[in-house]
């Protein structure tokens, strides 16, 4: 037998299960909303621009060849900059304790489209530290690549700097709590269907007639003992009056 759900019964359902909807759904924003606030550590971002070209010697006249070569360069010049031959001289000139493959892990480069100008960006819980990774990974890089690929021609565009309230790219509290809210939502209006499909108490009249599959020909009501107690005592007042009635007569 094919069964059919009406919307009158989803949200009745819905409604019977409210309570249990409403308390996931502010549960999650609250424990989103702690974690995002006072457990995840705050990340700050600096970024610098590093312009890239050939020996200034062959810069005489704009060759078209010559910029496209430099195109096809720059995901070189990205695997240099985050290389050891780099990133051991920077960790060694700011005295940072890490190594070569620690501090690859913080910084992120990548180029402009058709451009030759590289974006170096660093991610660190100290703002001031990313902007001094950044700006001396692009000083050391401009000094190292004349040695290792024969360019002298690198210019430092942009330099990092800290501003004087500087905001965390991450994490983003007011976000993270507006999706666990969301996901909660949808979490406790899931469960509470769940609830119900899996619930198969007989809870009225129309569920019997469901599963049996036969009309139903009479209801019996229930009656709460207080009304019983009324209905009792009202009866024994009428027939005390009637038999008054009668012996009077």
């Amino acid at each position: 037998m094919e069964e059919t759900i009406s919307l009158k019964e989803l949200l009745e359902t819905l409604k019977k299960r409210l309570l249990l909807i409403v308390s996931i759904t502010v549960i999650a924003g609250l424990v989103s909303g702690i974690i995002s606030f006072y457990v995840l550590t705050p990340i700050y971002q600096a970024s610098t621009q590093i312009l890239v070209n050939q020996a200034k010697g062959d810069q005489s006249m704009y060759n078209p060849g010559e910029v496209q070569t430099n195109l096809q360069l720059i995901n070189t010049y990205n695997v240099i900059i985050t290389s050891p031959a780099i990133l051991d001289i920077v960790s060694k000139e700011l005295d940072l304790d890490m190594t070569a493959s620690q501090l690859k892990e913080k910084i992120t480069v990548g180029s402009e489209k058709d451009s030759q100008v590289v974006n170096l960006s660093v991610q660190d819980p100290d703002a001031k530290v990313a902007a001094q990774i950044a700006n001396k990974t692009a000083e050391v890089f401009k000094n190292e690549i004349s040695k290792i690929m024969k360019i002298d021609n690198v210019s430092i565009l942009a330099k990092a700097d800290v501003t004087e309230n500087p905001s965390p790219i991450k994490p983003r509290p007011l976000l993270n709590v507006a999706i666990a809210i969301v996901v909660g939502l949808m979490a406790g209006v899931g469960l509470a269907f769940l609830l119900e499909y899996f619930n198969n108490t007989i809870k009225n009249e129309q569920d019997i007639e469901k599963i049996l599959g036969l009309p139903i020909l009479g209801v019996i009501a229930t009656i709460e003992d207080q009304k019983l107690e009324e209905l009792k005592n009202k009866r024994a007042a009428r027939n005390s009056k009637v038999r008054g009635e009668t012996v009077g007569s």
